[in-house]
């Protein structure tokens, strides 16, 4: 998809992270199952895959639904949080995410961070990654003041482009699940996806482009500086 071709031209670039720019999901399935074993029961892909992009609140209720746990959406995320804090400080970068966030950073690209997770989670996430992550002008969480509904509403994505002085149809997402799609199309943004390869591409034809890693991002397509060597193509677009 050539940008002279689409007409899209991006001004400003928001990232989602948990999946996308930080390996997160492997560290939330371990600790659900961890939690769901106690009652015998297993977290398997097919309630996994409904998880990805939801706020906390959101996901602990259809987890326990899901998967019929004897606990309230509370007591889930309270036995979860001190085993969550444990692995996330410890969680790795995903392919690509720190080179292109230092690529857009260094050539003025207003950035900015849009996530479903807490602050503190985020804190901790991004604790060994302070290096690129000190890149971002703009970081947006689903606990901030601000954020009325986490996605796939569009609150966190609205307030992110609000604080880096841009319109929604300037900017340009990446996302790695379907909620998130749906988020950055509700706020009225071009969106790509970055889907976890096990998740069916059907599930992202809301998306503009799709591609498997950041690494593959091209930003002259959208207008946007162009790296020192080529990436790949994309791999598709739904």
């Amino acid at each position: 998809m050539a940008n002279e071709q689409s007409g899209r031209v991006a001004r400003a670039v928001i990232f989602d992270m948990d999946g996308l720019l930080i390996d997160s999901e492997g560290i939330y399935t371990s600790v659900t199952q961890q939690i769901a074993s106690r009652f015998g029961k297993t977290f398997d892909w097919e309630v996994k895959q409904n998880t990805i992009g939801r706020g906390a609140r959101d996901l602990a209720e259809y987890v326990v639904s899901a998967l019929g746990l004897p606990m309230t959406a509370e007591e889930f995320l309270v036995e979860r949080e001190p085993l969550l804090r444990a692995g996330f400080a410890n969680a790795p970068a995903k392919p690509g995410a720190a080179s292109l966030v230092r690529h857009l950073a260094e050539r003025g690209v207003p950035i900015a961070v849009g996530t479903s997770s807490s602050r503190p989670f985020f804190d901790i996430k991004t604790s060994r990654h302070q290096d690129w992550f000190c890149l971002f002008d703009v970081v947006v969480t689903a606990d901030d003041q601000d954020v009325r509904n986490a996605k796939p509403a569009p609150d966190i994505f609205l307030v992110a482009a609000r604080r880096l002085g841009v319109v929604p149809g300037d900017v340009l997402v990446f996302e790695d699940s379907p909620f998130g799609v749906t988020a950055a199309r509700e706020a009225g943004m071009h969106v790509i996806a970055v889907p976890d390869p096990a998740m069916s591409a059907a599930r992202f034809a809301h998306a503009h482009a799709m591609l498997g890693s950041l690494d593959q991002f091209e930003p002259q397509q959208w207008g946007l500086p162009a790296r020192v060597q080529p990436a790949a193509s994309f791999i598709g677009q739904p």
